[in-house]
């Protein structure tokens, strides 16, 4: 591990969080992310917040100095903006209060919950936030970058069912933001990441789901993958919207299927149903014919169960690589693209790839406009996100070409658009893509420079100030 010599020798007394700097007893634990190369490196000081008024606190100090400042927190970002090297660190982790109302369905979370702790809370009431699928993601970036998961063909994303957020400004102010107050801020923080101001908490409108559902895993032949692939668009497009669907090209799980296909790669479909029980079957044996699996996993569950099934394949500390986008089409040679990489990664020990594919339509594609939020979605119909997981550097090479290639082999077929999320950053012109339109990243651009015009807030998929030339300030 490396560090910068810690330049904080000042910092406020006044801040009532724990402080850590390198050699400190907890630091370690701190700055361990989702993404293990980000123990490569160690930031200069993580200053854990108690509260918005630690925020504050810490923004302040860093604004006066015109320090530049890292945000972490819930630390599942597939990059390693949260814990950079050198850095100092505003960390939210602590900062985990919850308040359902029942009544108005409405959703108070502060930015250290995850998404585990945020679908427990909402479950005693029968609600759901429609969220990720990882239970240990942090629900402020995957807020702040759109959020798309299960109940997104029924519910929309994440930010289409934000109703405010609390913010500290890089100057330390307290503002709120929703459709009355701030509302060209509230418009850039639906979609546009961490790059206005550090939001405190988040308040969304839930939904009634569960507590069963409908779930699991429909596990094809790798022979049939083509075949499936290029009919799910046309049984989708006429399927509920109760209905969501993962698709993942990876190595056959063990020990569910017949040996002659462990470690072989296969089609898994994984649909999660969520409308009345008893229409279940009517929603998803189409699909198990369509498929004719090998394996069918699908069974009622606990809607807690079936948005953290997705756990196994997420364990935290994988050194890692992700790269993904949108596509209008499952294409032939779309579908061609997806099965040959995702059948060709390095085979390591202790490593896993796989290539995920996410079904739109419905509310997230239907029911929010394009330009309503910095969050896009025009035109895309599938969502794809090659990952790749390892153990050790040695290995870094061989899946970062991997991942390499996936992305060359696939980006002809995908929009300039796309979820930030699921993606690492791929550079300045995809930057200025990936919101959609010109006008949208020139209209993220001025809101930047009316919130953050120094470009504090920049370890993150970076937003340039209109009055800046580059999208990342050194």
């Amino acid at each position: 591990m490396t560090v910068s010599a810690d330049p904080h020798t000042d910092f406020p007394v006044g801040f009532r969080g724990r402080v850590l700097r390198p050699g400190d007893n907890r630091y370690d634990a701190a700055r361990a992310l989702y993404q293990g190369r980000a123990a490569d490196e160690g930031p200069a000081l993580i200053a854990q917040c108690a509260d918005e008024d630690d925020v504050a606190t810490v923004l302040r100090y860093a604004s006066a100095r015109r320090i530049p400042v890292a945000v972490r927190g819930g630390g599942h970002g597939s990059d390693e903006y949260a814990m950079p090297g050198g850095a100092l660190v505003v960390d939210l982790s602590p900062m985990k209060a919850i308040a359902v109302d029942p009544v108005t369905r409405v959703v108070r979370a502060q930015p250290g919950v995850l998404l585990g702790e945020l679908d427990a809370a909402a479950q005693r009431h029968g609600l759901a936030v429609p969220a990720g699928t990882v239970s240990t993601t942090g629900v402020a970036g995957l807020t702040l970058g759109g959020g798309i998961g299960h109940l997104m063909r029924r519910y929309g994303a994440t930010v289409d069912n934000l109703l405010a957020c609390d913010m500290v400004t890089v100057d330390g102010r307290k503002v709120r933001a929703d459709a009355t107050e701030n509302p060209e801020l509230f418009w850039a923080l639906r979609g546009g990441g961490g790059n206005f101001g550090v939001v405190t908490a988040f308040e969304y409108r839930a939904h009634p789901v569960g507590p069963d559902v409908v779930a699991g895993q429909l596990i094809v032949g790798f022979d049939r993958a083509a075949d499936v692939l290029g009919r799910l668009p046309a049984h989708m497009a006429t399927a509920p919207r109760e209905l969501g669907l993962l698709t993942a090209i990876t190595l056959a799980p063990a020990p569910t299927l017949p040996e002659e296909v462990h470690g072989k790669p296969v089609l898994v479909l994984v649909p999660v149903y969520t409308g009345d029980l008893g229409k279940a079957d009517e929603a998803i044996a189409p699909l198990a014919a369509l498929a004719r699996p090998l394996a069918n996993l699908v069974t009622p569950m606990p809607w807690l169960r079936a948005n953290s099934l997705l756990d196994a394949i997420a364990p935290h500390g994988k050194r890692m690589n992700s790269t993904g986008g949108y596509l209008p089409a499952l294409s032939a040679d779309a579908i061609d693209a997806l099965l040959t990489h995702g059948s060709s990664a390095p085979p390591n020990p202790g490593a896993a790839t796989t290539i995920n594919l996410w079904c739109m339509g419905g509310a997230i594609s239907q029911d929010t406009a394009e330009d309503e939020t910095a969050f896009s979605r025009e035109g895309a119909a599938w969502l794809w996100e090659a990952i790749a997981m390892w153990d050790t550097p040695e290995q870094d090479s061989p899946y970062a070409q991997w991942a390499t290639a996936v992305d060359a082999a696939l980006r002809p077929h995908s929009l300039t658009n796309g979820y930030t999320n699921l993606t690492d950053d791929l550079g300045e012109e995809w930057r200025r893509g990936v919101h959609g339109s010109q006008a949208k990243h020139q209209r993220l651009r001025a809101v930047k420079a009316a919130w953050d015009p120094d470009n504090l807030l920049r370890f993150n998929k970076n937003i340039a100030p209109a009055n800046t030339e580059s999208a990342r300030a050194a």
